[in-house]
């Protein structure tokens, strides 16, 4: 698209955005199949927020590496000596070779001494600082300490790792503080990766993170699966945040009466091992949230559900699906039985998603796509809209002080 047919689709996305959620529409299609949209996107979005790229349980040890690409950007997320957590690029600045390429596109882990760049032997700390470099004294003011690996702006946030590429994202635990009382009972900083599947994704990010928070879809693409025990037309989503969303998605009261039942009789509930100190109203729901603009997880009463997603384009996107849960879970004698069971369980789900993730890019290519309304039950994509409008004009939207519009919390 040419400059002037972006503007314009920046002014439809703002219009549209702007709307009152009883009149909110989808966004046009521009906004998910146009490469010069894209790129404005990785500017604004991508680089100037923060990306979650890890989970600290990936490194636990020192010498622990995972490799990784994010916007086409070779990284490695190291553990040093000291117990720090390091974001740095695979990139040697000797010749610039990337130290680990990826042969299929999704992270790898291993464990290294020092990081060591298979070109001319060139090493490097854990911290990225250049440790050895062979042959290097003819060369004229060279200074090991003027070559080290470039580190990325990074943090840590109850156990998650995040980048902010160009510096000047807001302080990360400013960004999340509103969800640390919230999500202390999981402790999410010790929890293990017990369950992880890669997904390679011919759609549009937004595609991903729009189907990922709206529940209203429950009633049709997971009618079998998820429906019968949280019904989409029950979900509701707490009022606009400017750095994340959160809805919630009650189970049915036939559930709860049969939770209640269990914890009467002292009998475990189906599942891994529940957290200790979840509200009585978090163990009868799933929470889900987007830190925006692609941190997705989702709380429920015996684990964390860590979506990893990697934008490649506008009709592309790389994504793993990941299943955190307590020690005390990994540590439990029947956890094995368990893992095979969840594993199914959320194979089934993870499919029917994609399934209908691929058809609504195929939609969005065609000719006769339109702006069409949304359902209450949408509210959360209303709210990314509205994120996605704020940050292309280097804005936030504002935190409002409403109640809900919907749920149990809603105004009379």
């Amino acid at each position: 698209m040419a400059s002037d047919e972006i503007s314009a689709l920046c002014a439809r996305i703002a219009e549209t955005a702007a709307l009152p959620l009883a009149k909110a529409r989808s966004l046009p299609a521009g906004a998910y199949i146009s490469p010069d949209f894209y790129k404005l996107e990785e500017q604004k979005l991508f680089h100037a927020g923060w990306l979650c790229v890890a989970h600290v349980s990936e490194i636990p040890a020192t010498g622990d590496c995972l490799a990784l690409d994010m916007l086409n950007e070779p990284l490695v997320v190291t553990r040093d000596a000291a117990g720090g957590v390091h974001v740095l690029s695979r990139v040697c600045p000797h010749r610039n070779l990337d130290m680990f390429p990826l042969e299929d596109g999704f992270p790898r882990r291993f464990q290294a001494a020092h990081l060591v760049c298979a070109y001319h032997s060139w090493s490097f700390e854990m911290d990225g600082k250049l440790r050895g470099c062979p042959h290097m004294q003819e060369a004229a003011g060279f200074a090991k300490q003027d070559w080290p690996l470039s580190e990325v702006r990074g943090g840590v946030w109850n156990g998650f790792v995040f980048v902010n590429f160009d510096g000047g994202a807001p302080p990360l635990e400013d960004v999340y503080a509103d969800l640390d009382d919230l999500l202390a009972p999981w402790k999410c900083e010790e929890m293990r990766i017990a369950i992880s599947m890669d997904w390679d994704c011919a759609f549009n990010w937004k595609v991903m993170v729009e189907n990922w928070m709206e529940s209203y879809h429950h009633i049709g693409a997971h009618r079998a699966t998820l429906n019968p025990i949280m019904p989409g037309q029950n979900t509701w989503t707490e009022a606009e945040h400017p750095f994340h969303v959160h809805a919630h998605l009650p189970f049915t009261a036939k559930l709860r009466a049969e939770i209640d039942a269990l914890k009467e009789r002292g009998a475990p509930p189906a599942g891994f091992t529940p957290i200790a100190g979840v509200s009585d109203e978090q163990s009868k729901e799933w929470g889900l949230f987007v830190g925006h603009p692609i941190f997705m997880f989702l709380t429920m009463p015996d684990r964390l559900l860590w979506y990893r997603l990697f934008p490649l384009g506008p009709d592309r996107c790389r994504l793993q699906t990941m299943t955190l849960i307590s020690r005390e879970a990994m540590a439990s004698p029947d956890i094995a039985a368990t893992l095979g069971e969840e594993v199914k369980l959320l194979r089934d789900f993870h499919l029917e998603d994609m399934e209908v993730n691929r058809a609504v890019q195929a939609g969005l290519n065609s000719r006769f796509a339109k702006q069409g309304p949304l359902s209450h039950l949408e509210e959360p994509v209303w709210l990314i809209q509205r994120h996605l409008a704020a940050r292309l004009r280097d804005g936030w939207p504002e935190r409002a002080t409403r109640a809900p519009y919907y749920g149990p919390r809603a105004a009379a």
